[in-house]
């Protein structure tokens, strides 16, 4: 089994913001907890839970979208911005749960969708009424293509398509107009050209805050800005589709951030802000986060779970040895002096990691531990997404019934097949929005009801219950890693040098800061390597090192009165991981 041994003096955390110091929790509300019964989770199933995540030693709990909504992308078409979806409770009950999550110690972030709403906004059928109607301009309204037919194959206003598959616009015969929507049909965006936009948006998000939430996930936010004329875009580069150059980071883009800041965030000290970037660049990174631009805290990017997508996200190429780790040296160093990650390996958009990255058939437990070691000591905000912290595995996904992601379903009718393509299953959104498994009773303990969408088979044996009663788990080391990133303080402030050892799929990196440093060793590969330090890394290596954290089970690894110094490059099984310390 796995061993920490010995506790470190508690963290004192004011030398740096709060939220460099914690560690946060994605819930996807309609797959965490059901309490009334109708196979949905909602928020008082989260209410619930909350005394586990408090347990685990979580700090901010993010929140999926829980507006009202007619639920067309599971609540990313947000038709009331000032209001719950009933499917998750009322104000009342969001109230409550925030109340009880600061009585526990922990923030609240809300998921904000602002590229765009739903077709059923208030906005958007104000703005659809008609060609002279008062808010016609606040979303993209557009022609056919001149000597084009309107609503012809080819009339469309320009050639981008939508991330969801097909043109990114959509035909009103009403107005004989284009709306143009980057994601679904249903999910028009928003012009932020218009000033009244942006002030609309801004009144949204300090009504929240006051009311006391503590931030924003911010989403989709690099496209808010598009290219003047909405010109035509050149050839796809996957995953992206065509037209992507014409709305990815905007000419005004970072305007509207620095406005948005300026607005809301600033005017609530201690507001925590992540921005998700899916074109964001290790180079372009900074203009997102660097303190002193005053736009996020954070960044979501999507270079390493973008990784051998070329020919399309549902056509994804196995990964080579060292791949995963080499993009993340390449965040780190880019962010080492000003910026910050926001450090995670899956969420609600994405397969789950192990499946990913790891060798679920072989090193389960191995893998999903290696993985958790690698990225959650870097430098950065750890994001955890429920069900990570057990080593869930996606959906058995067999039959496009079994398949509820509006993405996936428009790759499957594109297909036209009548079963669901090896691709499509590996790679669906869905695979991360099976419920979360609580135990091995009927539907993982998630609801009594039918649920919304199937439960995976591997439930039985991959639960929270089965978990919090064997102290070498995969949940067990997760609460390890927490407390060694509460505790560690090159964990947090330190800097990040990658060590050479030979081999790619070796990803070893020292921290250190003021006396303290952190060596975090992991192979990577499902095969046995012996690490073999090189290029001027002989000497970190030579430390007195002392084991902090490993995941071997079963093993005899370091008890308290282990023998000074270990050495890190000693002989490592596939998925193994180990964390050294000089305190």
């Amino acid at each position: 089994m796995f061993h920490r041994p010995g506790l470190l003096p508690e963290r004192r955390y004011a030398a740096c913001p709060w939220w460099k110091n914690a560690v946060l929790y994605q819930v996807y509300p309609r797959s965490f907890q059901d309490s009334n019964g109708d196979g949905v989770g909602d928020l008082a199933g989260i209410y619930a839970r909350l005394d586990y995540l408090a347990h685990l030693g979580i700090d901010i709990i993010w929140i999926s979208p829980i507006y009202r909504s007619p639920q067309a992308d599971n609540g990313y078409d947000i038709s009331n911005y000032r209001d719950i979806d009933p499917l998750f409770g009322d104000l009342a009950a969001f109230d409550a749960l925030v109340a009880r999550a600061h009585e526990l110690g922990m923030r609240i972030v809300m998921d904000l969708v602002v590229n765009h709403t739903s077709v059923e906004h208030p906005w958007f059928v104000e703005s659809a009424s008609g060609p002279h109607s008062p808010r016609r301009d606040w979303y993209y309204w557009r022609p056919a293509r001149p000597g084009r037919e309107p609503a012809a194959p080819g009339a469309e206003p320009n050639n981008w398509e939508s991330f969801f598959g097909g043109s990114a616009w959509q035909f009103d015969p009403s107005s004989g107009e284009y709306y143009l929507h980057l994601f679904a049909s249903e999910q028009p965006d928003l012009n932020w050209e218009n000033p009244h936009v942006r002030e609309a948006i801004y009144d949204m998000m300090n009504w929240w805050l006051e009311r006391g939430v503590d931030g924003f996930r911010v989403d989709a936010i690099d496209v808010i800005s598009k290219r003047a004329g909405l010109p035509d875009g050149g050839a796809a580069r996957a995953p992206f589709g065509v037209g992507h150059e014409c709305y990815a980071d905007g000419p005004r883009l970072h305007e509207f951030l620095q406005e948005m800041n300026e607005r809301t965030f600033s005017r609530h000290p201690g507001s925590f802000t992540v921005g998700e970037a899916s074109n964001a660049s290790p180079e372009s990174a900074l203009l997102f986060c660097d303190p002193s631009r005053n736009e996020f805290n954070m960044l979501i990017q999507f270079e390493h779970v973008n990784l051998g997508l070329e020919r399309g996200r549902f056509a994804p190429r196995p990964l080579r040895p060292g791949e995963l780790a080499e993009v993340l040296t390449r965040w780190q160093k880019a962010l080492e002096e000003r910026g910050w990650n926001a450090l995670y390996l899956e969420n609600h958009d994405q397969p789950r990691a192990v499946c990913r990255f790891g060798d679920p058939d072989n090193f389960w437990y191995e893998s999903a531990t290696a993985l958790a070691t690698a990225y959650f000591l870097q430098r950065g905000t750890p994001f955890i997404y429920q069900g990570q912290e057990i080593g869930m595995l996606g959906g058995a996904f067999s039959s496009p019934t079994d398949l509820r992601d509006v993405e996936s379903l428009n790759a499957l009718r594109e297909d036209a097949g009548e079963e669901i393509p090896p691709g499509l299953a590996h790679m669906s959104r869905d695979n991360g929005r099976t419920p979360m498994q609580w135990d091995d009773s009927a539907n993982a303990g998630f609801t009594d009801a039918i649920p919304w969408i199937g439960v995976p088979h591997s439930a039985s044996q991959i639960n929270v219950a089965a978990q919090l009663a064997d102290d070498s788990s995969v949940l067990a080391y997760y609460r390890a890693l927490i407390d060694a990133r509460h505790r560690i303080g090159a964990a947090t402030d330190g800097g990040f040098t990658r060590l050479d050892m030979g081999d790619p799929a070796l990803f070893f990196y020292l921290r250190e800061h003021e006396g303290s440093s952190i060596l975090v060793a992991t192979n990577l590969s499902s095969r046995a390597l012996t690490p073999s330090p090189r290029g001027g890394h002989e000497a970190a290596c030579a430390l007195p090192w002392r084991l902090y954290l490993a995941n071997t089970r079963g093993s005899g690894v370091a008890s308290e009165n282990a023998p000074t110094p270990v050495d890190p490059a000693s002989p490592m099984g596939p998925w193994e991981a180990r964390v050294y310390l000089i305190h």
